[in-house]
């Protein structure tokens, strides 16, 4: 497992940072700005459970393009994504999330990302 040499990595939608790494589980802080948004993505073998800290957010998820459903969660809200899930996050306000996963970091496949990172584990 290739794990960051540092805490906080800058993201084109804000930053997150990493406060813990072991052999089945990470622990991040995401940092998502007002308005900006995480690729429409999903993960092959990756199991995710994030919950809003504070903020707002649109949290889109379905099984294909065809299914996509968008709900409105704010602070306290918690949602589970399964591998397999497409899923986008975008910030109706400055948002803080905590997430709990699986230690897959590099299990990514983009399909769609309006900061141009489209594909499998684009950084």
């Amino acid at each position: 497992m290739d794990i960051p040499d540092v805490r906080m990595i800058d993201k084109p939608w804000g930053h997150e940072e990493i406060f813990a790494v072991t052999d089945s589980y990470v622990g991040k802080i995401l940092f998502v700005r007002k308005g900006e948004a995480l690729s429409l993505q999903y993960h092959e073998v990756k199991v995710e459970t994030l919950r809003v800290l504070d903020g707002d957010l649109d949290l889109t998820t379905g099984t294909d393009k065809d299914t996509l459903e968008t709900h409105r969660l704010g602070e306290g809200a918690v949602f589970h994504i399964a591998p397999g899930t497409l899923h986008r996050m975008v910030a109706v306000s400055d948002c803080r999330l905590l997430e709990v996963s699986t230690n897959h970091l590099d299990d990514v496949v983009r399909l769609e990302d309006r900061y141009g990172r489209e594909g499998t584990n684009a950084p």
